[in-house]
Order: C-alpha cells, then sequence, then structure tokens
C-alpha cells in the first residue's frame, strides 16, 4: 500500500450513467473530491470516445476505461493501443481469456496507460462457480489467485478483485502489482436490488491494502452525492493511518 498517495486518488467515482449531459453534471460535482473516473460500457457505447472528454475538460482526475476486453489477442491488442491515444490511465482486459491476450499489456508500456485484469466478477459468488462450469471443489479464493498471477507474469499493471482477495494477491503477487476493489458498501449505504455479492467497506478494502477502490451507488444514489463522497475520501484516510 502507498501511503504518500493522497487518499482522494484512491477513490474512483463509476459513471455509471446513461448520457454525457448526467455524466458532466457528476464530474463537475466531484471533480475536485475524487482522483479518478470510471467510464464503462453504459456510457461509453452510448456516447463514444468523445465522453472522455468530459473528464478533461472538467476535472484534473484521470481515466479508468472500464471496457472489459474479451476478445482474440490481436483484436485486444489494436484496442488498447486505440485506448492509448485518449489519454487513458486505466483499462480492464478480462482474466479468463488467459496469458496470450493478456500479454498485450506489454504493447501498451510507456504510452501512460496501465491494464487491469478482471479476476472474477465481485458479482459472482462461490456457489455459482458449478453452474459457470468449473470443476467440482474449485474455491472461489483459488481462481482469483491463478488469474492474478497469470496477469502479473503476462505483464498487466494489476487486477480487478473483491475486497477479500486483495491481502492474498498481495502476497502472492507483491505490494508493487496494484489492485482495484470494486463491490464497496460503506456501512451508512443504502442500495436497493444490489446485486454485488463480494462486498466490502471503504476501510476493509484499504486495510487489506486495496490501491483504489471502485465506488458508483453508494455515492450516486446518496442524497448528497458531494458529501458521500467525502465521507469515503475520510473512511480511506483514517484506513491509512490506523
Amino acid at each position: 500500500m502507498n501511503l504518500s498517495i493522497p487518499a482522494k486518488n484512491k477513490l474512483i467515482f463509476a459513471l455509471d450513467v446513461p448520457n454525457r449531459k448526467e455524466a458532466e453534471s457528476y464530474v463537475r460535482l466531484l471533480g475536485n473530491t475524487v482522483g479518478c473516473f470510471k467510464v464503462g460500457l453504459e456510457l461509453f457505447v452510448k456516447e463514444g470516445p468523445d465522453v472522455l472528454k468530459v473528464v478533461k475538460q472538467n476535472s484534473s482526475a484521470s481515466i479508468f476505461l472500464d471496457l472489459k476486453l474479451h476478445d482474440i489477442p490481436a483484436t485486444v491488442g489494436s484496442a488498447l493501443r486505440s485506448a492509448a491515444t485518449h489519454g487513458v490511465r486505466f483499462i480492464t482486459v478480462h482474466g479468463s481469456d488467459g496469458g496470450s491476450a493478456l500479454k498485450t499489456a506489454t504493447e501498451v508500456k510507456g504510452l501512460g496507460l496501465e491494464v487491469l485484469a478482471v479476476t472474477v466478477l465481485t458479482s459472482v459468488s462461490e456457489s455459482q462457480l458449478g453452474g459457470l462450469g468449473y470443476k467440482e471443489g474449485l474455491s472461489l479464493r483459488q481462481l482469483v489467485l491463478d488469474r492474478a498471477n497469470i496477469a502479473k507474469e503476462s505483464g498487466c499493471a494489476g487486477v480487478v478483485c473483491a475486497g477479500e482477495e486483495v491481502s492474498l494477491i498481495k502476497k502472492e503477487c507483491s505490494n508493487d502489482f496494484k489492485a482495484v476493489v470494486p463491490g464497496i458498501r460503506p456501512a451508512w449505504a443504502e442500495i436497493e436490488k444490489d446485486d454485488q455479492s463480494r462486498i466490502v467497506t471503504p476501510k476493509e478494502a484499504i486495510l487489506n491494502g486495496a490501491d483504489l477502490i471502485v465506488v458508483g451507488r453508494p455515492i450516486r444514489d446518496a442524497k448528497d452525492p458531494g458529501e458521500a463522497a467525502s465521507k469515503i475520501v475520510e473512511e480511506i484516510e483514517l484506513a491509512l493511518t490506523a
């Protein structure tokens, strides 16, 4: 865990909104509170690469392009090179694609783009693995760790994983290997119809060694999103000094 990084730079806000107008509203509101904005499939498919300019023009925050690329190595490599031209800081690739696809991360080293491998989506629970075709008795943590190791060996900058898996990954892959954690649920947050299975609080994620946390609904659905984001930054600060 890098303690020299300001707490706000460890917070990524998920711009999981349907259009540019809403995205710009949140960027203007939270631009001085969070260190990074995540642009996911919904917004990127609707607005295209131009939506990335919304973040650049209205804040100094970095951009996490969460497209979870999942294709043959040649296509993934081309997509990564294209993303690098947009000034994106982070981008995701599915860790299930194995080393051949993940090794394309080395093609954009030096271009300012960090490739993160998604281990297992935080909406997936261990009880679901059998139904997804995995062998009986395979633990979810072992699956996550196996994919993290492949990502590290392939040249990825880090992984996206659940908060409860961070310490294990750090121990196995080194502290320099980034762990980005979604599925963040502050104790005070009220989330209706939550589809996340493996969740932790901001404090738990940071204490486990998370380098960055991704928060969407707890901020977006709050009565005062700005205040909610500030509370999470405060929680990160407390965890860093604990």
